[in-house]
């Protein structure tokens, strides 16, 4: 988010088919939410053009690029790293500290689809349980980043939207923005 070292999504575990929506959702989520990019692990190209196409439309910044391999990313990520698991510690208990080293570090969010391996729990400076049920991940991460930003987030400005939400009580706006 703007000013403040960088917050970057790494979703792992896409299981073409079976998660295609869910890790579009964890990427609009990481967007709306305040992170500054989404790194997607597998076949996940479908999920990326969406994301581009509503970052073009509602603006940025933000970034979300595909990748094979995360490994070299957790192992060479010079900064802190959070993993959101219900295995992990109370949200409510580490964020504060969390929030703290984020003032000088960037952090790395990961969220995983099926099973994690156990070396991203071992990588991992933080794993932060939500809650200690099952759950969505991507729940998990619009808490966590709500927490982290203490709402902050929520009254972001967007650079170069096409478009844009107008609240209301009741029915759907959305204006063109002017240049």
């Amino acid at each position: 988010m703007q000013d403040t070292p960088e917050v970057v999504v790494l979703r792992l575990g896409h299981r073409p088919g079976r998660d295609d929506r869910m890790t579009t959702h964890v990427a609009l989520t990481a967007r709306a939410l305040g992170a500054d990019r989404a790194v997607l692990v597998g076949e996940t190209t479908q999920a990326q053009e969406t994301v581009d196409d509503i970052t073009g439309r509602f603006g940025g910044p933000f970034e979300v690029t595909v990748t094979d391999a995360y490994r070299p990313m957790l192992r060479d990520w010079e900064g802190t790293i959070v993993h959101l698991t219900m295995y992990g510690e109370p949200v409510e208990a580490v964020t504060p500290s969390i929030r703290e080293r984020h003032r000088t570090e960037p952090l790395l969010l990961v969220v995983g689809a099926g099973k994690v391996d156990f070396e991203v729990y071992d990588h991992a400076d933080w794993n932060v349980g939500v809650t200690n049920q099952p759950h969505s991940e991507v729940a998990a991460l619009a808490v966590f980043l709500d927490r982290l930003f203490e709402g902050r987030e929520l009254d972001r400005e967007w650079a170069d939207a096409e478009r844009r939400v107008v609240p209301q009580a009741t029915g759907k706006r959305v204006e063109e923005v002017d240049d």
